[in-house]
């Protein structure tokens, strides 16, 4: 007797979990659907209510994934960039097979680029975007977004040279051409791919002139002869070596 007992009182308790279970599901599906129609309507802070619910409900549901991706989309088309970033990184982690893997990856990519601020800040997320966006290049080598994370790719370095190109102009005006030198030098080693590599060089030959190094300064105007083929960038070069002599006769007098 006991044990009927027992049994059916099992049974109980397994079809009350099973209801239970449906119940969360309906519950989490109808955040869900509500969460995707306030993103519809750019409820961007509705939409983030409803979708988070939606995400702690359906984990184990074939929507799940749906949730978490749409819940980033909900943090970035609100302009919260870190905050998408971790969702969908989220979403990456626990599902590495979602259909919207390449969505995700390439929304991390634009996260960062958009956090990317002008060159005279702080470039750390500058350089993140460049990593994320070269990680993309590498694991996706035929995708849609390819042509636009190339161009990004390029302004992003493009950023960096700039930042560096400026602080060696900067110690210029100070009068220091030897940090000026270091800076040029990281343009002109890690940057040759952008419009600043000729500049720096100019620059740097600039520097050794500062220095009253005319001997130097010569000798790099010769040996980089092909990066002053354009006419104004040589006369500038020998401007600047003139200028050199003359402060040095002015010094030996």
């Amino acid at each position: 007797m006991l044990t009927r007992f027992t049994a059916l009182l099992s049974l109980v308790l397994i079809a009350g979990c099973a209801g239970s279970r449906v119940e969360a599901d309906l519950d989490g599906r109808n955040h869900f659907d509500k969460g995707l129609k306030a993103l519809e309507k750019k409820r961007y802070l509705r939409a983030q209510e409803e979708l988070n619910q939606a995400v702690i409900s359906g984990a184990h549901t074939e929507w799940g994934d749906d949730a978490m991706f749409y819940l980033a989309e909900a943090y970035f088309l609100n302009e919260e960039y870190i905050l998408a970033i971790a969702e969908y990184d989220r979403l990456i982690r626990r599902m590495p097979f979602t259909e919207f893997l390449e969505q995700a990856r390439y929304r991390i990519c634009e996260s960062y680029i958009l956090e990317s601020p002008k060159y005279f800040h702080d470039q750390e997320y500058t350089q993140r975007a460049i990593d994320e966006v070269q990680s993309f290049l590498d694991d996706f080598t035929v995708s849609d977004y390819r042509g636009d994370a190339l161009k990004a790719h390029e302004m992003l370095r493009t950023k960096l040279a700039q930042k560096s190109y400026e602080t060696g102009i900067l110690y210029i005006k100070m009068d220091e051409p030897e940090p000026a030198k270091i800076a040029f030098a990281n343009v002109l080693t890690n940057y040759y791919d952008t419009k600043y590599f000729e500049l720096a060089h100019l620059e740097t030959l600039h520097a050794y002139c500062i220095d009253l190094e005319i001997d130097k300064a010569r000798d790099y105007l010769e040996e980089q002869a092909g990066i002053f083929d354009d006419q104004k960038l040589y006369e500038k070069a020998e401007s600047y070596i003139a200028a050199a002599e003359k402060a040095l006769k002015r010094r030996n007098r």
